[in-house]
């Protein structure tokens, strides 16, 4: 099956398991990966054989920045599920959710999440 990689999206958002997550916000990162047949886009070269980029990221990053969830496990199950429902030809979608500078006393690090989806 074909694949439509979008990285790196990234937004500001609210969500947070700390109170003050939810009240200053922070930067996400996310990655998708959309699974479908692209055939029909490589022979006629029309957008309408394909996702419109621009929709799937602005609707990944309109999520961020209104969610207001406590987990970023909750965030990529939205997103995964809210791009099945717009998009009818994905048939299978990847989410990672990443926290670049998550408040953890002593990490330096990322924190991420990684959900799979695909359509029943």
């Amino acid at each position: 099956m074909d694949c439509i990689h979008l990285t790196n999206i990234r937004c500001y958002g609210y969500i947070g398991f700390l109170p003050e997550e939810r009240v200053l916000g922070q930067w996400f990162e996310v990655d998708v990966k959309l699974w479908l047949d692209l055939t029909n886009a490589s022979k006629n070269d029309t957008i309408e054989d394909t996702v419109d980029y621009r929709r799937t990221i602005t609707l990944v990053q309109n999520l961020v920045k209104t969610s207001k969830f406590a987990l970023i496990e909750r965030l990529a199950g939205a997103i995964a599920d809210a791009i099945l429902e717009d998009s009818q030809s994905v048939t299978q979608i990847r989410v990672i959710v990443r926290k670049p500078a998550a408040p953890i006393p002593d990490f330096d690090g990322a924190v991420s999440v990684e959900v799979n989806r695909k359509r029943i």
